[in-house]
């Protein structure tokens, strides 16, 4: 009996003979907790893809960025991140009041190594988080599920040109980003968005 694999995949195992491959990956590398190497994995990288649905059923994922460890691994079956402004459209945040469950996949494109963390999500206050997390509109904690590497070998390498200016950073103001001083965006900003301000 499988905790990972459904009759969905299954058949493509059996129809790629990788069986007995996909079987062994789960009996030595799946686990159900983030272990210390793990755990510093996680929290030395800037980014991660959010991966979630709504109950329709229909995905959605999305990238998550900011500064190395701003995602962090209070104990060994949490991760908690911060939702920063974006476009407002809140895709992913708000599948999660539909559907908590989520998968996120960590890449450093320089090692190469990836990892998998499923579980289920929540919206939290952005004062739940210790040390609070600066500029966050609200945090996302997650209730670890499932853990397992991912094969690294078609991960590219990447050129950091640098981080992004507008992550949220104590004592800092991010610039405005260009799109919201746009003719078709400016006139629908939230009321205390810094883009309603003069330049």
């Amino acid at each position: 009996m499988s905790r990972l694999y459904r009759a969905s995949h299954r058949r493509l195992q059996l129809r790629f003979d990788t069986e007995r491959l996909a079987d062994r990956i789960e009996q030595r590398l799946l686990k159900d907790h983030i272990d210390e190497d793990n755990r510093a994995f996680i929290e030395r990288l800037d980014m991660l893809f959010l991966a979630t649905a709504g109950s329709d059923g229909r995905p959605n994922c999305s990238y998550k960025g900011g500064d190395p460890g701003f995602v962090r691994v209070p104990d060994p079956r949490t991760v908690v991140f911060p939702c920063y402004d974006g476009n407002g459209m809140f895709l992913s945040m708000g599948n999660l009041g539909e559907n908590p469950a989520v998968g996120m996949l960590f890449i450093d494109f320089d090692s190469p190594k990836r990892l998998r963390v499923n579980g289920e999500a929540r919206i939290e206050p952005a004062d739940a988080a210790a040390p609070p997390y600066v500029g966050a509109q609200f945090v996302i904690r997650v209730a670890v599920r499932e853990v397992f590497p991912n094969c690294p070998r078609y991960i590219h390498r990447r050129d950091a040109a640098g981080r992004s200016e507008f992550v949220p950073r104590a004592g800092l103001t991010p610039p405005v980003p260009k799109w919201k001083r746009m003719e078709w965006a400016a006139d629908v900003l939230p009321a205390n968005d810094p883009a309603r301000e003069p330049e």
